[in-house]
């Protein structure tokens, strides 16, 4: 089978892991091949995530890594055990960018998620008109079946929320994120309503950082902390003009986490955040 061209975010994590337990026992590319007779061209391709690799393999290099870690080696199993067609965002693969995909993909697999937002409101809370809105805000315009598409997958999106043990979901939002009129007064009210009403969920936390906090928090760029299974497979998801990013670096989730850390500070409790709500929604 050919290398994949375009992996996506999770095949290529399980491959940035295999390389980190690698290069952390200090062996080479070509010491991997040989254990698992293959060559080192293979190896590299099921590091960069375009090769799929077996559970035996896995758990054959975990052994010659000296990896010990046996709920890691079986979180990194289960990713190989997984193939396309197998969940519903499979549908939309040649309809929209991979990124959309790998979002819904990252919100399956956390077991908690944690979300700053500055502007806009996380889009698995997001109402169809609201989401509408904001995608026929584009520049160029959307066609209208790729418009459709979009706002189809993230309504579909929000289907982590109705599992019998949904993941822990804090989202704190920026009150200017309260007060931008996407879609007009009406759809605005609607959305706020929307808000009040999921944030009275168990297990979901949506908390308002005001105008009126002194503590800094950067909130020029949207955030999101998906834990995973075990520890080592925590990931940050951060927006860009050039798309999302996805980082797995102690020292990149370290700062996500202290920045995270921070909004939690400023941000008021999930009672008196629902009051903030409840006031702008009146006001419009």
């Amino acid at each position: 089978m050919p290398p994949r061209d375009n992996p996506t975010a999770r095949q290529a994590r399980l491959g940035g892991e295999l390389r980190k337990l690698r290069e952390r026992a200090g062996k080479t590319a070509r010491e991997a091949a040989g254990l698992v007779s293959t060559d080192q061209a293979k190896i590299s391709h099921i590091e960069a995530g375009r090769v799929g690799v077996s559970e035996d393999r896995i758990r054959r290099l975990a052994v010659f890594y000296a990896c010990d870690d046996e709920a890691l080696v079986e979180a990194l199993c289960a990713i190989a055990r997984e193939h396309r067609g197998q969940h519903w965002w499979d549908d939309y693969r040649g309809i929209l960018a991979p990124g959309f995909l790998d979002i819904a993909e990252l919100e399956h697999h956390a077991t908690a998620l944690r979300c700053l937002q500055p502007v806009t409101f996380p889009g698995i809370l997001q109402t169809e008109e609201y989401a509408h809105a904001l995608f026929a805000s584009a520049i160029p315009r959307l066609p209208d079946d790729e418009l459709k598409a979009r706002v189809e997958h993230r309504m579909k999106r929000r289907g982590i929320l109705e599992r019998d043990e949904p993941p822990k979901f804090e989202a704190i939002v920026h009150e200017a994120a309260l007060r931008m009129r996407v879609g007009g007064r009406k759809v605005a009210r609607r959305q706020l309503e929307h808000l009040l009403s999921m944030s009275e969920r168990p297990g979901l936390a949506l908390r308002v950082i005001p105008f009126t906090s002194e503590d800094f928090v950067d909130v020029t760029q949207t955030v999101m902390y998906a834990s995973g299974v075990v520890p080592q497979l925590d990931t940050a998801h951060i927006d860009t003009p050039l798309g999302g990013r996805y980082l797995d670096a102690a020292a990149d989730l370290d700062r996500y986490r202290a920045q995270l850390g921070v909004a939690d500070q400023a941000a008021l409790t999930p009672e008196e955040s629902r009051n903030v709500i409840r006031h702008i929604a009146r006001e419009l």
